[in-house]
């Protein structure tokens, strides 16, 4: 599949005719594709030419190592903008039989203007022939193809980074979001991000399928994206990019009550198995089995509740 996006292109400088004179500085060139004679853009002299087979033969061999599959290259516009994706199915997530988000990155790039070179990573569904996806974004690189800021010499720790930083995003906090359960009051601050006129939408969904974790939520949220608001709207797509940072915030701060609690729990528990203990006097060989398991037990979770408490969720 990657053979279909590296097609030869070239630079043609854009020739002038003042008073039947040619000239040759004109300030614009065209971006021709050589295997079909199509001019893809006319662009300014700033614009630097950054081909597909130079981003593939720098991102493609590391994604490889890095454990990533070739899932989907997509070429649009007779070449003028390419989309390409690999996937990391050993670092999947699943959340039932039903339910499983795998890593993925993207690559776009384009020889008219319209995207410079975007590197993205996270897990994403494509949703429109013109490129259009949605999905949950972790890392995010853009890169305008001027010659000023244009290099390519990163593009291996670019990608190397960001394929690192989304594995620690499925490994760390997607299990959160699927483990905590939401209350009403993340509900409420879950409708308040859509318009009201989707209310009652997202209250019926709600109701048929009975979410009751925060991940349940955000799957929620992506449906009524997807199938029920105009995606040509800057608002939609605001909703959007949105989301999972609220959905995060919300999930990371009930998880840290809820482990809070727990340590409180174990806590009171540890101190009241060692008062037993020592006003009993019974810390001996003496001691009944049943006393000397619950004391490790309750000790044991106070031990991994501390540490648990000890994540630092309010910087994620």
């Amino acid at each position: 599949m990657l053979q279909n996006a590296k097609f030869p292109v070239k630079e043609v400088p854009a020739i002038g005719v003042d008073s039947n004179r040619e000239i040759d500085s004109t300030g614009y060139k065209f971006i021709v594709r050589e295997d079909t004679g199509k001019i893809l853009s006319c662009m300014t002299n700033s614009y630097k030419l950054v081909k597909n087979e130079t981003i593939i033969k720098k991102a493609n061999p590391l994604i490889k190592k890095l454990g990533g599959e070739l899932k989907e290259v997509n070429v649009l516009n007779h070449g003028a903008k390419t989309m390409m994706s690999w996937k990391f199915p050993k670092e999947k997530v699943k959340f039932s039989k039903m339910d499983e988000m795998i890593p993925e990155i993207n690559i776009t790039n384009s020889y008219d203007g319209t995207v410079g070179l975007n590197i993205m990573a996270g897990a994403f569904r494509l949703i429109c022939l013109n490129g259009a996806v949605i999905g949950i974004v972790v890392s995010k690189y853009k890169n305008k193809h001027i010659s000023s800021n244009m290099s390519l010499d990163d593009i291996s720790d670019i990608v190397e980074a960001t394929v690192d930083k989304t594995k620690l995003v499925f490994k760390d906090e997607f299990p959160v979001l699927a483990e905590t359960n939401f209350k009403e009051k993340h509900m409420l601050d879950f409708m308040k991000m859509f318009p009201e006129h989707t209310n009652t939408l997202i209250t019926d969904k709600i109701i048929a399928n009975n979410p009751k974790t925060f991940w349940d939520l955000f799957n929620v949220g992506t449906n009524v994206l997807t199938h029920h608001m105009n995606r040509g709207l800057n608002s939609t797509h605001s909703i959007e990019q949105r989301l999972y940072p609220k959905i995060k915030k919300l999930a990371y701060k009930e998880a840290k009550v809820a482990i809070a609690w727990l340590v409180r729990l174990s806590y009171s528990y540890t101190l009241l198995w060692w008062e037993v203990w020592i006003e009993q006097k019974t810390c001996s060989l003496h001691t009944p089995p049943w006393k000397v398991f619950w004391s490790i037990f309750w000790w044991f979770i106070y031990v991994l509740s501390q540490r648990k408490s000890n994540m630092e969720y309010s910087k994620r």
